[in-house]
Formats: C-alpha cells, structure tokens, sequence
C-alpha cells in the first residue's frame, strides 16, 4: 500500500521543499498536495516551479493533487465564496472550475496522476438538479485533464450528494469510467459507516484520506485518536480488488509538538499496514 502523505497537515505554512523532506523522512512515499493559495500557491509559476525542480531532484513522487476549496489565501475566512461545483447559480459553477482548472495546470510541471475533486459543500442537497451540476462538473473537469495525465479522484464527503451510493449513481449514469474514487474514511464513519463505503465503492477506490475522528464532527485526528476501527478496516481494505494508496490526511491545528510529527506519521501509516 502506498504511503502518501497530505500536505494538508502543513495547511498553515507556505509549502517548500523542507516540509517535503520531512514527509519523506516520516516514511511517506509520496504526497498529496493540497491546494490552497496561502500554502501551495498554484497562480505563482515561481512556486510551481520551485516543487518541480525539487521532485525532479528527489525520490518522493507527487501522487496527487487536492482540489481547491477556496479562490483565496485565507480559506474563505474575509469572505470570498467557496469552490462549489454544485451550486445553484451558474456563475458560481463556471467561476469554480475555471478555479479548479488553473491548479491543474501546475500539472504540467509537477507530474501529479491525480487530482482529488469535491463536490459540492456540507449543506447541499441531493436533486436531480444536483446531479446534473455534477455529471457536466466532471465531464468538463475530466476533459481539462485528461491531456495533462491526471485522473479525477471524487471524495465522499458529509454531505447528501456524496454518500458513497449516490457517488456511485453519478458515475454510472455519466459512464464516467475514468473517473475514480478517493474513498475518505473519517467522512465515511460519520455518515454510512466504513464498512458501508467499501462495499459501495468497492472497485473504484484509487485512494484513501486517512484520519480519524469520534463518529460526529470531521476533526482529522491521526489514527486511533478516534474511534475507527482500524483493524476491521484494515481487513475490509484487502478485499478490494485494487490496493488503494493511503492518504494520511491529518489536520493541521492540533498542536503538535514538530519534534513528535515524524513518528506520528509513520504510526499513522502502519495502522493500515
């Protein structure tokens, strides 16, 4: 299984290339890079640039990319709108691609496979008009990157469109074949249960966001700190038919100690093996 670390748990630092280096001595394979402007500014061919050259350079390959949330450099905080692909006003949709699509040109230099979408928000609503927002999402979004090599990547989330079963009625009524799932299991033990997920999700799942949380608010604990079980996941994982690379997708505001960061990165990885 691959071991991926996010960078969502550097979300409150400008990435570079030592906070790289530290993933990979922590035991991580690869990374996820999470794109928002104040961390990974993708509109910046300097910063662009700048990861490039340093993967060029080293082992530690850039598995995947996670979408933005947010057009700005404070996660929507002074009020810009969020990245909502599902939302009822066109303007806002359009406005949401073209933002997901300029991260997805920093494709062309840092050689990322996937790219990890979500879609939609925490209040929305499942409707067949929800469902329509989605399917020409992804088809837009799928066509952008195909010639870029990467692969869409759709996450469960908490919300009604995203249950890992309507996540599934999308894709087949789209014949969206190339489009995978990151299935994330602290989403997944909120809503339907993990066991419930893999079993709807089941051949799709490319990847895995690793976290944990107490069964009712998306906290993002490292693994155990929760309370997931880790070993019967582990043992519902292998059934797949695919080996899912994991994602150890941690929160970045949980105080930890930098000295301690290393070792709970690898214990994170090995709750799965």
């Amino acid at each position: 299984m691959l071991r991926v670390l996010s960078t969502h748990l550097f979300l409150n630092q400008r990435l570079h290339p030592g906070l790289l280096e530290t993933a990979g001595r922590a035991g991580a394979q690869a990374v996820e890079i999470f794109a928002a402007r104040q961390h990974f500014d993708y509109t910046s061919r300097d910063h662009v640039m700048e990861l490039a050259a340093w993967f060029r350079s080293n082992p530690i390959e850039p598995f995947s990319m996670h979408a933005p949330l947010f057009p700005d450099r404070e996660m929507g905080r002074a009020g810009a709108p969020a990245v909502n692909l599902l939302h009822p006003e066109k303007v806002r949709r359009i406005d949401a691609m073209d933002e997901i699509k300029r991260a997805l040109e920093s494709a062309e230099h840092i050689p990322f496979k996937h790219l990890v979408v979500h879609l939609g928000e925490r209040t929305d609503s499942w409707s067949q008009r929800s469902m329509e927002y989605a399917l020409t999402a992804l088809e837009h979004l799928g066509a952008f990157a195909s010639p870029l090599g990467v692969k869409l990547l759709v996450e469960n989330l908490v919300s009604e469109p995203t249950l890992p079963e309507r996540l599934v009625t999308v894709l087949d009524l789209g014949h969206l074949d190339s489009v995978g799932i990151c299935l994330d299991l602290g989403h997944a033990h909120i809503t339907v249960g993990i066991p419930e997920a893999i079993s709807a999700l089941g051949k799709r799942v490319v990847s895995l966001h690793v976290h944990d949380n107490h069964g009712t608010r998306d906290e993002h604990l490292w693994p155990g700190d929760g309370t997931i079980d880790w070993a019967q996941t582990a043992e519902l994982l292998k059934a797949l038919p695919a080996t899912p690379a994991q994602v150890l997708e941690i929160g970045h505001t949980l105080g930890d100690a930098p000295d301690a960061v290393p070792a709970k990165i690898q214990a994170g990885f090995d709750r799965l093996g």
